[in-house]
């Protein structure tokens, strides 16, 4: 008998399974897999298209607030006024009703987006350099965080993340108070999504993003640091390496940025004073 094919939907939880052949040490078996889903997001304001982007769909009302936050088509939160999910059969439509008349401009008059973006893409639809980096005015003064506050964060961000224990395919991005407990995470298959939504979710829960700091389970890109720039966030840690013009942003907006933070070690590229190390480390 054939083992069953198409996919199973878990709904609610991002992901799908499909039996699979896993061979491992010369042995070889049949399992369910868990599989992370990755569906196109129209997002249509006022009616206009603005972007397709590929998301896990998952907060998606999140995503909507953050997307619309951290790209600058609305300036404060009640500009976005209600968000529809639409089910289609291509994927799914976020439908936001907006007072600003900033979508309008950016899309309805040869703006530049009105393209795909991929799940791992920061640039996509971007038509115009001046649009492709931003410069977010410089964040505040933040917190002061203990470097044990980034331990403990890290030591307990993977019991976190509930998709990736699932299916080990998707980004985590967390909002984490000064004494390092985790207060937030969204996950997504792409990391400026899983930012975006968190971003959503602290607006939504009324969080202030002076009162704690950002850990990322990806790399540190210029995008990254933009957006979370743009929230008020004065200091991101993320677990790989950052690019050289995200050190420069976050130069320009007095952020705080970390980057290799393990268990035990981190780098700081900028605006050290924020991070307070154990006693008896040097600087």
């Amino acid at each position: 008998m054939q083992p069953k094919r198409p996919d199973t939907p878990h709904p609610g939880h991002g992901y799908v399974t499909r039996r699979v052949d896993r061979y491992r040490h010369g042995e070889h078996e049949q399992i369910s897999d868990a599989i992370t889903e990755e569906v196109p997001v129209a997002m249509l304001y006022n009616d206009v298209p603005f972007a397709v982007m590929m998301v896990t769909p998952l907060d998606l009302e999140d995503f909507a607030l953050g997307f619309s936050l951290s790209e600058a088509l609305v300036a404060k939160p009640e500009e976005l006024q209600s968000i529809e999910v639409r089910s289609r059969l291509e994927g799914i439509e976020l439908a936001m009703q907006v007072s600003s008349d900033t979508v309008e401009q950016r899309a309805g008059n040869g703006g530049e987006r009105l393209l795909p973006g991929r799940s791992g893409c920061g640039l996509c639809g971007a038509r115009m350099l001046e649009d492709a980096v931003r410069h977010p005015a410089p964040v505040g003064n933040g917190p002061r965080v203990e470097a044990a506050a980034l331990e403990r964060a890290l030591e307990t961000l993977h019991a976190a993340q509930p998709v990736n224990s699932a299916t080990g395919s998707v980004h985590a991005a967390a909002w984490v108070d000064v004494d390092g407990a985790i207060v937030l995470v969204r996950e997504d298959v792409g990391r400026h999504n899983a930012l975006d939504k968190l971003i959503g979710a602290m607006v939504k829960a009324r969080i202030d993003p002076e009162q704690g700091f950002l850990l990322v389970t990806s790399r540190a890109s210029y995008e990254m640091v933009t957006k979370a720039a743009s929230a008020g966030i004065t200091l991101m840690a993320a677990i790989s390496a950052p690019t050289a013009l995200a050190i420069h942003l976050a130069e320009s907006t007095h952020l705080t940025l970390v980057g290799f933070a393990r268990p035990g070690s981190y780098v700081i590229y900028t605006h050290p004073q924020r991070l307070l190390h154990a006693a008896g480390a040097t600087a």
